[in-house]
């Protein structure tokens, strides 16, 4: 199975390396900054579950792209996927599987009217990683789970197929036969938490401290409603889960959204936030209004500000 990974950062370059350890057909599609810098260092994974160092891992430019792939794995940020779509898509051939790791569900929407849903997989991450300045892959914590599955719950020969390539790789690779209702509950885990912290400026373990752990529980239960109203109601299990998360004292846990707002980055409001929103139909949801309010409000003084240095 010939595997096109979109970028060589933080979740790319950490799974992309795990299959190359593990002999697999890998290229990574990188843009020339990223090409120069790995042929020079390598791509390098600095891990407590084992280190990686790939000393000379196969590239291309999208312009170079000359046959289809069996495999395209996505993990762009969503503000970025347009650009994205246009870099890979000669990768894409008839029977080409694309295999989304984004956050939400806009990003399956936006990958069928491209190129057909019949391409499109579920698929979802969790992970803590992050590229230094050196262009190395920090894997964070003791996580790397990555699941995927067909859109309608089938287990389709193709998953089978990838299931035999990913067999043997270090890392938490599964197959689901429910990929829906995970990224629906991933969605509304990463909304509550990336909504809380961002909104706050604070880690859970502060905002608990500052006795706000009742506002971030009734934020996660306004984003299980909406799902709920979806027809994915999230488990059990996931709630159970999110109320020891969002209310645990003395947690350094934060959202990647807030580091990216005290950075001044761009960040991903809509595919997170805004577009779950967008679908709540008749759920009140005020508290999640307000969070979409402060992130737009932060996004519009971000472009202010870059149109005045400029």
């Amino acid at each position: 199975m010939r595997i096109l990974i979109v970028g060589a950062g933080a979740l790319g370059g950490y799974f992309g390396a795990r299959l190359l350890e593990a002999g697999r057909d890998v290229t990574f599609l990188v843009r020339p900054k990223r090409a120069s810098q790995l042929a020079q260092t390598g791509l390098v994974v600095k891990s407590k579950l084992g280190d990686a160092h790939i000393a000379n891992p196969p590239i291309v430019l999208a312009e170079n792209i000359d046959s289809p792939f069996d495999l395209v794995l996505v993990g762009c940020k969503a503000y970025d996927l347009e650009t994205t779509m246009e870099s890979f898509a000669p990768a894409v051939g008839p029977r080409t599987a694309i295999l989304p790791i984004l956050n939400g569900m806009k990003h399956i929407d936006a990958l069928s009217a491209r190129f057909g849903r019949e391409h499109v997989l579920g698929g979802l991450c969790i992970i803590s990683a992050t590229l230094d300045n050196e262009g190395i892959v920090l894997h964070l914590n003791d996580l790397q789970l990555l699941v995927y599955g067909e859109l309608d719950g089938t287990r389709s020969n193709r998953i089978e197929t990838i299931e035999k390539a990913f067999a043997g790789v270090r890392g938490d690779l599964r197959s689901t036969t429910t990929i829906v209702q995970e990224l629906w509950e991933k969605w509304v885990m990463i909304a509550s938490l990336a909504g809380i912290t961002s909104l706050m400026r604070a880690h859970i373990g502060d905002l608990e401290r500052a006795g706000g752990a009742p506002i971030a529980v009734a934020l996660f239960h306004e984003c299980a409603a909406i799902a709920a109203n979806a027809g994915y109601p999230p488990r059990q299990a996931v709630i159970d889960r999110a109320a020891i998360t969002l209310t645990a004292a003395g947690s350094p846990l934060t959202a990647s959204m807030m580091k990216d707002i005290e950075r001044g980055s761009a960040i991903e409001s809509d595919a997170i936030v805004g577009d779950l929103l967008s679908r709540r139909g008749s759920v009140e949801a005020p508290l999640l209004t307000i969070v979409l309010a402060h992130l737009r409000a932060y996004e519009a003084r971000r472009e202010r500000e870059k149109r005045t240095a400029s």
